[in-house]
């Protein structure tokens, strides 16, 4: 019986390559019947000399996801079937598929008044942040967690966790997962948990018991032996990353330095554990860029989503430029350079400055050896 070859290995008369006669091309069908591919006609493709993303520089504009997703909380259930009410950035350049890079997701979620999202884990490592409204709990492994403005909640792969909305008002934040990183290694696994959470967890706690224990700057709890991979704390409070970023701008204007270039103050959520990142494949970052200042041009090997948290600016990433604004999304591929000129003021930012949070999969290029800059 003969099968039809996935492998098509056309002779091309083009240079560094055999000359093309009926010899080669015979040679070539027995390759194609025997799957086997030469790496003299694809290094190029395979190997080239730097990194060539699939993934592509694009914007998404947070006030009309957040008006299409007012509309999915009025006609798309929350419960089992559609387990989330998330809406996933899909990145022009890699197909249609739900990814907003070649490793990383990110969705827009939202949660009606009075809403339950039921409980689940996953091996996928997850956060929520939150660019806007308050009023959201999310329960990870029985201890309920807020969530406000500002905040950000990392969680560490297979822990359960569900979400519920104590207002009268509906509530939307991002999420972020490794997601196509997993689904492109085939490591993922999934489970449901329970329909509905415990009157104990549908609690409004000011503080979560995983805060109380790990939120205390400098200070290890003796009482917790082995942590798991991932951040123990499960929420970084704005209130105290908005202070390092104010500070390490007012030692600037004194003169100790304390930013990582001028008028670009940046903190790194770090897992209060052992100082590593929050999550093993995220990195998680806020950048705060004072009006007029620009950042130098920087690429690097990986990809990065970036939200506007609060105020305006231009954005360049490689030969693309944006004006953005509060909750704007947009993506920087793996090698293409990004910079970004802070227009923000006293009218459109809490701070007067640009504030950016970051995400990326920094972690796993440095796991792997495979990290580079280039400023």
């Amino acid at each position: 019986m003969t099968h039809t070859s996935p492998v098509h290995i056309p002779a091309v008369d083009a240079p560094d390559q055999p000359d093309v006669t009926p010899a080669l091309k015979d040679l070539y069908r027995g390759f194609e019947q025997e799957l086997l591919v030469p790496l003299w006609t694809e290094i190029g493709d395979l190997m080239p000399a730097h990194p060539r993303s699939r993934a592509v520089p694009h914007l998404w504009r947070w006030q009309r996801l957040r008006r299409l997703a007012a509309e999915a909380g009025d006609l798309v259930p929350v419960g089992r079937g559609g387990e989330r009410r998330a809406i996933a950035l899909a990145n022009p350049g890699l197909g249609g598929r739900p990814f907003a890079t070649p490793t990383l997701w990110a969705a827009i979620q939202y949660l009606m008044p009075g809403e339950d999202a039921p409980e689940h884990r996953h091996t996928q490592h997850a956060f929520r942040f939150v660019v806007e409204g308050k009023g959201v709990w999310t329960v990870v492994g029985g201890d309920p967690v807020p969530m406000r403005r500002g905040d950000f909640l990392p969680q560490a792969g297979w822990n359960w966790h569900a979400h519920h909305n104590a207002t009268a008002e509906p509530m939307a934040w991002i999420d972020g997962l490794d997601i196509p990183f997993q689904y492109v290694t085939e490591s993922q696994f999934f489970a449901f948990g329970r329909d509905e959470i415990g009157e104990t967890e549908r609690t409004t706690p000011e503080r979560s018991r995983s805060e109380r224990l790990w939120g205390h700057p400098g200070l290890r709890p003796l009482s917790v032996g082995a942590v798991a991979p991932g951040s123990p704390l499960l929420a970084y409070k704005w209130e105290f990353t908005d202070r390092a970023l104010a500070d390490q701008l007012a030692m600037e204007a004194e003169k100790y330095g304390g930013t990582v270039e001028p008028g670009h103050a940046a903190v790194r959520y770090t897992n209060p554990h052992n100082g590593a990142d929050v999550l093993p494949t995220i990195r998680a970052e806020i950048h705060r860029i004072v009006r007029g200042a620009e950042t130098a041009p920087v690429r690097e090997t990986g990809s990065s989503v970036y939200q506007v948290f609060d105020g305006s600016g231009t954005v360049t990433v490689g030969d693309t430029t944006w004006s953005v604004t509060r909750g704007d999304l947009f993506v920087v591929p793996s090698w293409v350079p990004f910079s970004v000129k802070s227009e923000a003021g006293d009218t459109d930012s809490d701070s007067g400055a640009l504030d950016l949070f970051r995400f990326s999969d920094s972690p796993v290029f440095e796991a792997l050896q495979l990290d580079r800059t280039d400023k």
